[in-house]
């Protein structure tokens, strides 16, 4: 069953949700924010103006462009209100957490898939429910729905509204039309889509994870120090170092992808995960949105 997509929901006002919003509402597409944290849901607006002003100081958007995209964001104050045809998770890297979402996601849009529209008939699931998991099985995230035909993964990668790549996951029950949809789909918002198997880690997190892991073992082993490595692999082409790239994505969000492969693959010890970035965890220094990880932002 293929669903005309006009409104877009967003649940997760993270650096990932975000920019996933403005990719949307950039597209044209009316596009609603929520997260559990008000407080996040106001950062990541704030976020988002932020990098449209600097998209029309470099000539990128004009003014009028800017102040639309705007006008497509809506910020939700309540999971009840995240109603739409199509609806992406972008919370933390948990099986557990993204199942019990998406339940919820599913049970609001049963009746009433998106604003303003008639009643969907019963049993009938007609809103579209996406997973933006780096590592998870969307077979096993979907398997906790009552439709879970109408899961698909699509993850992005960050920053989501300058990365051009989309990994297009189908899960075991996924409907095979909703895949094609979402391959065009991903066209119309400006990505290039990739479609690939429902494995750990999917394509390019099981590949570029050895860029992450390799680099602390060296820390691990004193052979060179964060900057050096940093530098050492720009120098090789790289556009960033892994420690600047880990403290932009998170550095929670990339251990729990780490986490996670080494436990799909039955623990297979080249995806063992660091020591020095669960001390890091445990300290509070998550990266840039908290203002310490490998490099402290205070002194910038």
């Amino acid at each position: 069953m293929v669903t005309s997509v006009n409104t877009v929901a967003v649940v997760g006002a993270g650096t990932m949700g975000q920019g996933i919003v403005q990719v949307f509402a950039a597209a044209g597409f009316k596009t609603k924010l929520f997260d559990i944290d008000e407080k996040l849901i106001h950062d990541g607006m704030a976020t988002i103006q932020k990098n449209l002003v600097a998209a029309v100081e470099k000539g990128i958007l004009s003014p009028d462009q800017r102040l639309q995209i705007e006008k497509n964001i809506i910020l939700c104050g309540a999971l009840s209100e995240v109603k739409a045809d199509l609806i992406i998770e972008a919370v933390i890297e948990k099986l557990d957490v993204k199942q019990g979402l998406l339940r919820e996601i599913e049970s609001i849009n049963a009746s009433a898939y998106a604003e303003g529209r008639p009643l969907a008939p019963a049993g009938k699931q007609k809103a579209i429910l996406v997973t933006n998991t780096s590592s998870l099985s969307v077979t096993r995230i979907a398997a906790a729905l009552n439709k879970p035909e109408r899961c698909v993964g699509l993850h992005f990668f960050n920053p989501a509204h300058r990365m051009k790549l989309v990994e297009v996951i189908a899960g075991t029950s996924t409907d095979p039309e909703l895949v094609d949809q979402m391959m065009e789909l991903s066209k119309k918002i400006g990505k290039i889509p990739v479609r690939v198997k429902d494995s750990p880690g999917f394509i390019v997190n099981r590949v570029a994870r050895h860029f992450y892991v390799e680099s602390l073992k060296v820390l691990e082993e004193e052979s060179c120090d964060v900057p050096g490595i940093d530098k050492l692999l720009r120098s090789a082409g790289f556009r960033m170092g892994p420690f600047e790239l880990m403290d932009l994505i998170g550095v929670d969000t990339n251990f729990s992808v780490t986490e996670s492969l080494y436990q799909a693959f039955y623990p297979d010890p080249k995806f063992m995960p660091s020591k020095l970035q669960q001390q890091l965890i445990d300290a509070g220094h998550l990266g840039r949105k908290t203002g310490k990880g490998f490099y402290d932002y205070a002194k910038n």
